[in-house]
């Protein structure tokens, strides 16, 4: 096995931050025979369409890419134990310690989106996530008390960090402080690849890792991409609406795949951080377009935490291109905000 190709998570757990797959609409014929790769990577697998080889190598291609995410696996996976963000939740310190500019960056957008919809997303929400069972320290199937919760919640919160530009620095209020960047680390990957294929000279392609996806140039029919976002029952694999991605990302995030029952009560594994528990609304999904995975990737945990309101509202208020559904009787209901709606494509069904 190459080393951290699969120590990021086992499947559940990057579904419970994925949540739905975005799946291609494909039609029409290719303009040639496009290059497709696939790979395991982070408990799950990504996949690759460029839509001209151009004389590519393939198995020199796949090599890079791997390389690419072991990369990112090393930098920011919370399942594997060497890894540089592993290391700083290890170190008690509570003075600047030095990180690299890659987390960094990753800490500073984490901290951004955490300020703009007022901790809904949180990246030290990982104690709460590892309480309710859903991290790596997985327990079984149990309702935490409150007093397990408030604790839990003592040692969160996106005020006990304190980041610095030059030199590159971390410096935690509370010696075990836990960070886990799982919310926007796997979008993080995705477009680290598309810098890898873009340096290379590679313009048109589709590139996702569990669903979250990074698009540029034309598919292999000549025209823009087209994926579809999956309708959110568990147990299906059905599109719900297409959507035309053109140049840009896509990620989703759901609470269908990733729970437990107790005493008749479904508990989803999308924590809320203000309250430590999980998430009782209506809301079944939430995709986010914007220019990078990254980003969207983090905006679809936190409205996903919002819910179907305080959740549409934020985004249509900030211009993010968010695609809703909630539960509706038997069924389900979208709900787009207005930067999203030109990239309906067509209705599914």
């Amino acid at each position: 096995m190459v080393k951290g190709l699969l120590h990021w998570a086992p499947v559940p757990r990057v579904l419970a931050f994925l949540s739905l797959a975005v799946l291609l609409t494909a039609c029409g014929p290719s303009r040639q025979e496009p290059l497709r790769l696939e790979g395991k990577t982070m408990g799950t697998t990504w996949s690759l369409v460029i839509s001209e080889a151009n004389g590519l190598k393939a198995e020199a291609l796949q090599t890079a890419i791997d390389a690419e995410l072991v990369a990112v696996n090393d930098l920011a996976s919370t399942w594997q134990s060497d890894s540089e963000l592993s290391l700083l939740n290890q170190n008690p310190q509570t003075d600047w310690i030095p990180v690299s500019e890659p987390l960094l960056g990753l800490l500073q957008q984490a901290q951004a989106v955490s300020e703009a919809s007022d901790g809904a997303f949180d990246a030290t929400v990982g104690p709460l996530v590892n309480l309710w069972g859903f991290g790596p320290d997985k327990v079984p199937d149990r309702v935490p008390s409150d007093a397990d919760i408030a604790a839990a919640q003592a040692i969160s919160g996106n005020h006990l960090i304190s980041l610095r530009a030059s030199p590159a620095a971390i410096k935690k209020a509370v010696p075990n402080l836990y960070i886990d960047l799982s919310a926007s680390a796997k979008g993080y990957g995705v477009d680290r690849v598309g810098g890898l294929l873009e340096k290379r000279g590679v313009s048109d392609y589709l590139f996702e890792i569990g669903g979250e996806l990074r698009a540029r140039g034309q598919s292999p029919r000549g025209d823009a991409w087209k994926i579809g976002i999956e309708r959110p029952v568990e147990g299906e694999r059905t599109v719900h609406a297409a959507v035309t991605l053109g140049d840009g990302a896509l990620a989703t995030s759901g609470d269908y795949r990733n729970f437990f029952e107790k005493d008749g009560v479904r508990y989803s594994h999308t924590i809320d951080p203000r309250t430590g528990k999980p998430i009782v609304h209506q809301l079944a999904s939430v995709s986010v377009h914007s220019e990078t995975s990254a980003e969207s990737d983090a905006w679809a945990t936190a409205l996903m935490v919002l819910g179907e309101e305080a959740g549409f509202a934020l985004a249509e208020s900030r211009d993010i291109a968010a695609y809703f559904l909630f539960k509706s009787g038997d069924g389900f209901e979208a709900k787009v905000t207005s930067a999203f709606e030109p990239l309906i494509n067509e209705d599914p069904s």
